[in-house]
């Protein structure tokens, strides 16, 4: 989520709303009360959008759920600043919602969960280092 959200507190890295020429989404289901847009049905190259976010990041909303490290556990209540999941668990956290989600489903903090070794082919992941060179 911070990768996504890029230093921002909207609900988009981009902003308050987003459109189909931003994020590859499921096009007929807008954000709030947005005009519908092109649903394009298929994945995308992921540099098909020219406006990354503030990191430089592309594609963190849209295109493929991205699998993630967390197991799914209901937040904490209250404000919490990087919550911890649980150590274990029966579902995997995905983020960032794919081409066959609605606008909703790709906000920063949106996520779902699955059962490890589930596979849709809106689904993938991003690598990742911890390691500065």
């Amino acid at each position: 989520e911070y990768a996504c959200r890029a230093d921002t507190t909207t609900p988009f890295s981009f902003g308050a709303n987003i459109t189909p020429d931003q994020v590859n989404y499921e096009g007929n289901y807008p954000y709030g009360n947005d005009a519908k847009g092109i649903n394009r049905k298929k994945t995308v190259e992921v540099d098909a959008f020219s406006q990354g976010n503030q990191f430089g990041l592309f594609q963190m909303h849209g295109n493929v759920s991205e699998w993630c490290w967390d197991w799914k556990d209901d937040y904490p209540s209250g404000s919490v600043t990087d919550p911890q999941g649980p150590n274990s668990g029966s579902f995997r956290v995905l983020r960032g919602g794919s081409w066959m989600r609605s606008a909703e489903r790709v906000r920063s903090a949106g996520r779902e969960g699955y059962r490890p070794g589930y596979r849709l082919d809106d689904m993938g992941f991003r690598l990742a280092s911890s390691s500065v060179p």
